[in-house]
């Protein structure tokens, strides 16, 4: 009974020793028994430099990199006016192309861009490009070059000999030419379908250099005349309007100073070949 009661008070952790010779129990003795009781998974750490020298600290990714820029104010060329043709398409910009990335093309961009949501920065960057594709058409030629300064189609044949003003109509441009070399080369603008500009081959007989239409009552500075009532001169309406309107018949110049010097140049009797 005694060795009963002895074991009932040490419970699971005591181990009886064996009874003496005297046939008297032993003593209790503790026995640590280890602890079953599985425990919770330890929350993860960083493995960031450092770790296990403190409290583990979160890891801030890097910022996404900005965009990259394509084109920004004071850049030209064809890729520019590509940039201006489309931004015309979605009623962006209402003048050019210039091919010049301006004040203008600059604020055109802020605005496509605030619209979409976009970082608005006036600069056109591969994100803003991408989504103005997206938006419009590519651009034909006549596109690109509204307000002039299209490259000249190659010389007529009738061209490369002698004095002559070569004027193509697909091209829109004016060649000055002497001896088949091209001394300078302007955008230029034609009548109408109800007035068109003839073709073929002339010769400059009048030059008027303040000349005002009888006909329409209207001013042209640096008239050369090659057929009829038809000249080559400068327009301030073209100058103005661009392609956005039409002569009465007459090869209008928008560039004051250079046909002033063409003027000086060109004499009576000068070749003029109109053609497409």
């Amino acid at each position: 009974m005694a060795a009963a009661a002895v074991l009932a008070g040490c419970a699971t952790g005591c181990k009886v020793q064996p009874a003496g010779a005297d046939g008297r129990p032993g003593s209790p003795v503790r026995i640590e028994v280890p602890d079953r009781t599985p425990s919770p998974p330890s929350a993860p750490t960083s493995r960031a430099h450092g770790a296990g020298r403190g409290p583990a600290t979160a890891v801030t990714p890097p910022a996404p990199r900005p965009a990259r820029v394509l084109w920004s104010r004071g850049d030209s060329g064809r890729d520019i006016r590509e940039l201006q043709a489309r931004l015309r398409q979605v009623a962006w910009i209402f003048h050019g192309p210039t091919g010049t990335y301006d004040e203008l093309t600059e604020k055109a961009v802020r605005g496509f861009q605030g619209k979409r949501g976009l970082p608005v920065t006036g600069r056109t960057d591969t994100v803003t490009w991408q989504r103005l594709l997206g938006m419009t058409r590519e651009p034909g030629r006549w596109e690109l070059y509204l307000m002039g300064g299209q490259p000249a189609d190659a010389p007529d044949a009738r061209c490369r000999t002698g004095r002559v003003l070569c004027i193509s109509k697909s091209s829109r441009t004016l060649r000055w030419m002497i001896d088949g070399r091209t001394v300078s080369t302007m955008p230029v603008r034609f009548g109408s379908e109800f007035t068109p500009t003839r073709e073929g081959v002339f010769k400059v007989y009048w030059k008027s250099r303040d000349h005002v239409s009888t006909l329409y009552d209207s001013p042209m500075p640096y008239a050369m005349f090659f057929s009829g009532g038809q000249a080559v001169h400068y327009s301030a309406d073209f100058a103005a309007r661009g392609y956005a309107g039409a002569s009465h018949g007459c090869v209008n110049v928008r560039d004051e100073a250079a046909i002033a010097r063409l003027f000086e140049q060109v004499r009576n009797g000068d070749k003029v070949v109109v053609h497409w």
